[in-house]
C-alpha cells in the first residue's frame, strides 16, 4: 500500500456515541497502573513480610514508576526497555524501608519479577487485541513531508502497534484540539520536516494541554540521543519522543501551588524576625511607607501589586534604572543583598506570584520586549516567581534580556517540582553570599557600601546576542 493513499488523508469519520473507539486507548492506558499495583500488592505476603510494610512498600514503588512516567502506555510494548525503571522503582523503597523491613532485597527482587511478568503479559493482551481491531488508537500524524507519509504507512503496515493513522498537514495545527476531541484521538506524532523553529515551537506548545498522548518524531532519527530507551518510544524502527505532560497540566499546577504554599508559609513565619526588623530600620532610616507598590506582569493575562520594601526616597522617578543617589543609605545594602526581596512572599502565599518562576516585568517593558524579542510573551505561560532559572544563573540587573528570556523558557519546558527546590537552595546560597559581601564592604567602606549605577538603555541594544541591557533590578 503506498503511503500516500487516500486512506491516509481522508477526513477523520465523524464519532458516534457507542462507537468502537471508546475502547481503544483508555483501555490499556488506565490497566498499565492497575496491573502494576495488583503485581505489587500480593508480593510482602507472599514473602512473608509484614502486611503493613509490604503495602507501604508497594505503593512506594507504584508511585516512583508514576513518578518516571513508566505508566504511560508506549506505543512499542516491549518490556525489556523498561526493566531499568522496573528495577529502580522495586529497589529504591528498601532506602526509606530498611530500618522496619527485613527480607529486603527478597521483597524487592519478587516485585521486579512480579512486575515484569505482569507487564509482559498486559502487552501480550493488548498486542492481540491490536491485532484484531478491537483496541485500536485513532492517531494523528501532523506533517506534510516525506517523513509523515513514512510513519503514517509503517503505523496501517503493522496492525500489533494499534494505531488508526490520518495525515493532517501542519497548516492545521489550530484546528487540533478540536480534531482530537471530536474524534477522541488518542496519540498525535509531530513530524517537523520542513518546519521553521518557530512554526514548531507553537505546534508543541499547542500540544501541550491536549488530552492525548503526544510524540515527536525527530529530525534526525538515525542520531542516537543520550536518552535512556525507557524515556523514548518507537514505531517500527523509527525513534519517537514523548512531550512531558506533568509540569504543563492541571497535575503540575496543583503541586507548584502546594509548594508555594507550604514553602512560603514557612518562609514567612521563620523570617518574620528578620522582615520585622528590616521593616522598622527601613522605618527610621528615611521619611516614607515601607512598602514600594509595583505593577508587574505576574502571569498569563495578570498584572499584580509586587511588594518590595522601599529602598529608594520618596518623589524618586521609578524609571528604567535606579541612579545611586536616588537610594536611600539602607536601600543600597538591601539591593546588594536582595532582601528587599522578601516581602513578596505575601504575594506567593496570596497566589499573585509562585516562589520560583520567570521575574515578572513591568506592564509596558513586557509590551515592548513582547514585540522586540522573539519568544518573550512565551515566559508569561508561567506565574511569575521571586527568583527564577535566569537569576541563579546570575542574569539579574544589567544582563542581557534575551538570555534571560532564553532560561525562562528552558524553566518552563523542563519544570519540576525537584528543580523548583534547587533553584530556591541556589537562591539561599546567593543571598547569604551577597549578604555577607554586603556587610563586609559596609565595613570596610565605613557604613557606605559601594553601589554601581547601571546603565541607561538604548533602544533596541537588547537585540543584540550577548548584549547587556541596563535596567531596575527585579
Amino acid at each position: 500500500m503506498s503511503t500516500t493513499d487516500s486512506a491516509a488523508a481522508r477526513p477523520l469519520p465523524a464519532s458516534t456515541p457507542g462507537a468502537r473507539p471508546l475502547v481503544r486507548r483508555r483501555v490499556g492506558g488506565r490497566l498499565l497502573p492497575a496491573v502494576d499495583l495488583l503485581a505489587l500488592l500480593p508480593v510482602g505476603p507472599i514473602v512473608g513480610a509484614d502486611w503493613l510494610l509490604g503495602a507501604v512498600f508497594a505503593l512506594l514503588a507504584w508511585l516512583l514508576l508514576a513518578v518516571q512516567g513508566q505508566h504511560r502506555l508506549r506505543i512499542c510494548l516491549r518490556v525489556s526497555d523498561q526493566v531499568p525503571q522496573l528495577a529502580i522503582a522495586s529497589g529504591l523503597p528498601l532506602v526509606l524501608l530498611v530500618p522496619w523491613l527485613s527480607g529486603g532485597l527478597l521483597l524487592a527482587a519478587s516485585s521486579f519479577g512480579g512486575l515484569v511478568l505482569a507487564r509482559a503479559g498486559l502487552h501480550a493482551v493488548l498486542r492481540s487485541g491490536y491485532r484484531r481491531g478491537a483496541l485500536d488508537e485513532p492517531t494523528l500524524v501532523v506533517g506534510s513531508g516525506e517523513l509523515a507519509e513514512r510513519i503514517a504507512g509503517r503505523a496501517r503496515e503493522h496492525p500489533e502497534f494499534g494505531l488508526r493513522p490520518r495525515l493532517i498537514p501542519l497548516s492545521e495545527v489550530d484546528e487540533l484540539g478540536e480534531l482530537v476531541a471530536a474524534h477522541g484521538i488518542t496519540r498525535v506524532l509531530i513530524c517537523p520536516d520542513g518546519a521553521t523553529e518557530t512554526a514548531l515551537a507553537a505546534v508543541l506548545r499547542s500540544n501541550r494541554p491536549l488530552p492525548a498522548d503526544v510524540c515527536v518524531v525527530p529530525r534526525l532519527p538515525e542520531i542516537g540521543a543520550a536518552l535512556p530507551r525507557a524515556a523514548l518510544d518507537e514505531l517500527w524502527g523509527v525513534p519517537l519522543v514523548p512531550l512531558r505532560r506533568f509540569g504543563h497540566g492541571r497535575a503540575g499546577a496543583v503541586a507548584k501551588r502546594a509548594f508555594d504554599i507550604v514553602l512560603s508559609g514557612l518562609m514567612l513565619v521563620v523570617l518574620a524576625p528578620l522582615l520585622l526588623a528590616l521593616a522598622v530600620a527601613v522605618r527610621l532610616d528615611s521619611p516614607g511607607p515601607v512598602f514600594f507598590r509595583q505593577l508587574r506582569v505576574t502571569g498569563p493575562g495578570r498584572i499584580s501589586q509586587v511588594l518590595k520594601l522601599r529602598t529608594v526616597r520618596v518623589g524618586a522617578v521609578q524609571g528604567w534604572a535606579v541612579p545611586a543617589e536616588d537610594c536611600t543609605a539602607l536601600g543600597k545594602w538591601l539591593r546588594s543583598t536582595h532582601l528587599d526581596e522578601l516581602p513578596q512572599l505575601i504575594n506567593v502565599l496570596r497566589g499573585e506570584m509562585s516562589l520560583v518562576g520567570p521575574r515578572p516585568e513591568r506592564p509596558h517593558y513586557a509590551r515592548r520586549f513582547g514585540q522586540e524579542i522573539p519568544r518573550y510573551g512565551d515566559r508569561h505561560r508561567m506565574p511569575g516567581g521571586m527568583t527564577g532559572w535566569a537569576q541563579v544563573h546570575g542574569l539579574h540587573g544589567d544582563t542581557s534580556i534575551p538570555d534571560r528570556v532564553e532560561f525562562d523558557n528552558q524553566y518552563i519546558e523542563q519544570w519540576s517540582p525537584w528543580g523548583d527546590a534547587v533553584i530556591v537552595l541556589r537562591t539561599v546560597a546567593v543571598v547569604l553570599r551577597a549578604s555577607v559581601t554586603a556587610c563586609l564592604r559596609w565595613e570596610l567602606g565605613g557604613g557606605n557600601p559601594r553601589h554601581r549605577r547601571p546603565a541607561r538603555p538604548r533602544p533596541g541594544a537588547h537585540r543584540r546576542t550577548g548584549r547587556r541591557v541596563g535596567f531596575a533590578r527585579n
